[in-house]
This record gives C-alpha cells, structure tokens and sequence, in this order.
C-alpha cells in the first residue's frame, strides 16, 4: 500500500471520499460497504456515483457507456464525463459538504486523467484542467485507488458489460498504470490499496485509512 502525503486542512465542514481503480476491483461494492460503515457511526452520509448521481447525470451515463447508435470520439467522451460531473458537483457534492455531510463517491476526476488522458492519448494534464474547471476546482479529501492485477479483474468481471471495458487489452494495461502513477497529474491525496486480496481484508484497509485521516481512533 502507497501513500502520497500531501494532505491540506478540508475547505469544507465535510469530507469527501472517492473510491477509484481498474475495473474488477471491487469499488461499487466496497463504497456502498463504506456508507454503510459511516453511516452505522452516525456519520450523515452521502452516496453517489460518477459519472451518474443526478437525473442529467444517468442520462449521459447511460450515452457514455450503453449506447450503441452513438460512437464519441475520446475527447467527446471525456466532456461528457464532465458535464456528468459538472451537474454531481453542484447539485449534490458541494452542498452535502457545506452542510457537513460526508459524501462516498465511485469514481470522481483521476477516472478521466487515467482513462481518456493516459490511456485513451488525450493530454492528461489538459484533462486535468478541464476537470477543475468542471468542478470550481474540487478534489476528494481522500482518494483509494483500488489496484487489481488484469487476471484477476477478468476474473471477477466475466465478459465486458460497456463500451470502456470491450477495450483491448493494452489499453487496460495503461489504465492500470496511470492509477498507479498519478504524481504530477491529481493534486489530492491519494492512497493504493492492493483489491486482490479478499474483500474483507480490502474492507478493512479502507476503514483504517479513512479512519487515519477523519481520526477515528480518538472517538469514544
């Protein structure tokens, strides 16, 4: 497991944790799991998904991943991710932390630096700076990055269910490498937990790290 310390005082009463990594990794159910964990501390909490978590959001996610009859050029699908994006953070992100609410989202802006940027041969630093200008600059105040070994996200997934994932495998093998290397590109936090272990075992690095940083440990 890695850690990039640069951690900085929260610009919100909140706290903002996003789930990112390969497919096969388990996030959807892992972030559902660490809902449910805050929540049973009496955290109040906010769950979400990108892209999706609002009505226009669904609609572009839906374009984005099912959709057949539409064939976006990589730059077209990474604005759209954006725009998804754009309306998740103003409709439902900012004001759940403004008001103190923890928010646990599956996926946010590293996606898009890793899968149209790194991946898919956009500039990654310019998606980057579209990405804060989506968001009025927001970043998660933690960011785990879910790591699993091809192999095993295969495994795990069976036969690719959307567009992203019928990607050949070489453009797998990049997406990997750029959630394992995101110095430079994603000024947050982040930290890399290995999902090939079992779920438990992922869940409970999860807790400890989310843990760590919201300091749990002092809590009665």
């Amino acid at each position: 497991m890695t850690t990039q310390a640069n951690e900085t005082p929260r610009p919100h009463p909140g706290f903002f944790l996003a789930l990112e990594g390969p497919d096969g990794g388990g996030k959807s159910t892992q972030a559902a799991r660490a809902a449910d964990w805050l929540r049973s501390l009496d955290f109040d909490v906010v769950a979400c998904r990108d892209p999706g978590g609002t009505a226009l959001g669904e609609r572009l996610r839906a374009v984005i991943l099912a959709d057949e009859s539409v064939h976006p050029t990589m730059r077209a699908e990474m604005l759209l991710y954006m725009a998804s994006r754009a309306q998740l953070v103003d409709q439902v992100v900012r004001p759940a932390l403004a008001a103190g609410r923890i928010v646990v989202s599956d996926r946010f802006l590293l996606s898009n630096i890793v899968y149209q940027g790194v991946a898919g041969g956009l500039d990654a630093a310019e998606v980057a700076r579209v990405g804060a200008a989506a968001t009025g600059g927001l970043l998660p105040d933690l960011t785990l990055i879910l790591d699993v070994a091809p192999e095993v996200a295969r495994e795990r997934t069976g036969p690719a269910r959307d567009r992203i994932e019928r990607r050949p495998a070489e453009y797998q093998a990049k997406v990997r490498a750029g959630f394992l290397n995101p110095a430079g590109l994603y000024d947050a936090p982040v930290v890399t937990i290995d999902a090939g272990a079992g779920p438990d075992a992922v869940f409970g690095r999860i807790q400890r790290e989310v843990e760590r940083v919201l300091g749990l440990g002092s809590r009665p």
